[in-house]
């Protein structure tokens, strides 16, 4: 299989990719930091024996995602999967004061996840196969004063692949939702909390199982599932008062 993964650089993007490696497909990792990225894929070349091939993404040159595309087609052969992991955080107190840093977490993770899937999809639509796995946030469930930029961006991510999927349902293309919670990547550095939180490989490794299973929506780990459902029945009279 032909594996592409956007956002290489990060720790989820690496684990996914070993994951991969480990079955023999071939992987492309792209990101916008080429050194870190070469440096990424070489590991992986070596511990792996499979080909790894890298590219250079920019999420917010929208401009370039479908030539993008069209020479990962041409490297790899063909996409049979994809993964688009890519995100930011932000800062939501910069946002505030900033529309120009809100912009950037809007940009990125809502305007340029939905530019590069649209460029997979009519590439997968027009194949007849293939799986897109778009990378959201149980932070997208419901807004929440301390990150509404980073969670308005991510909700808006999962409406659009809920739609997408829709669209490509009968022509062989399958699209999967990952709602993430807490997992060990910078994004939840000195994080204090009493909830788990998930390793970068047994998230990879979630992931590639639950894209194999054709799963539509796939909150990892499983029990945030409950966690949002809770979280989204509280009364909105009360949760605006609550500091989370």
């Amino acid at each position: 299989m032909n594996v592409l993964i956007l956002g290489a650089t990060s720790r989820i993007a690496q684990a996914i990719a070993a994951e991969h490696a480990t079955d023999g497909d071939s992987v492309l990792l792209a990101a916008r930091d080429r050194d870190e990225v070469k440096t990424i894929a070489s590991d992986i070349q070596v511990r792996h024996s499979t080909r790894v091939l890298i590219g250079d993404f920019e999420a917010t040159d929208f401009d370039s995602h479908v030539g993008f595309i069209t020479d990962a087609i041409e490297a790899l052969g063909s996409i049979d999967t994809a993964y688009v992991v890519f995100g930011a955080m932000g800062e939501q107190a910069a946002s505030e004061k900033d529309f120009s840093a809100a912009r950037t977490v809007l940009d990125v993770n809502f305007t340029g996840a939905v530019s590069i899937s649209e460029a997979l999809a009519g590439y997968m639509e027009e194949r007849g196969q293939g799986v897109i796995v778009g990378i959201s946030s149980v932070a997208g469930d419901r807004g929440r004063q301390s990150n509404y930029f980073y969670g308005a961006a991510k909700g808006g991510y999962a409406l659009y692949l809920q739609g997408l999927r829709g669209r490509l349902a009968r022509s062989g293309v399958h699209v999967m939702t990952a709602k993430l919670g807490f997992i060990d990547t910078p994004m939840t550095f000195g994080l204090k909390t009493k909830i788990p939180i998930a390793s970068p490989e047994s998230t990879a490794r979630a992931l590639k199982k639950a894209a194999a299973k054709g799963k539509n929506t796939f909150y990892y780990p499983w029990f945030w599932r409950q966690v949002m459902f809770m979280i989204k029945a509280i009364p909105e009279r009360m949760f605006k008062k609550l500091k989370v």
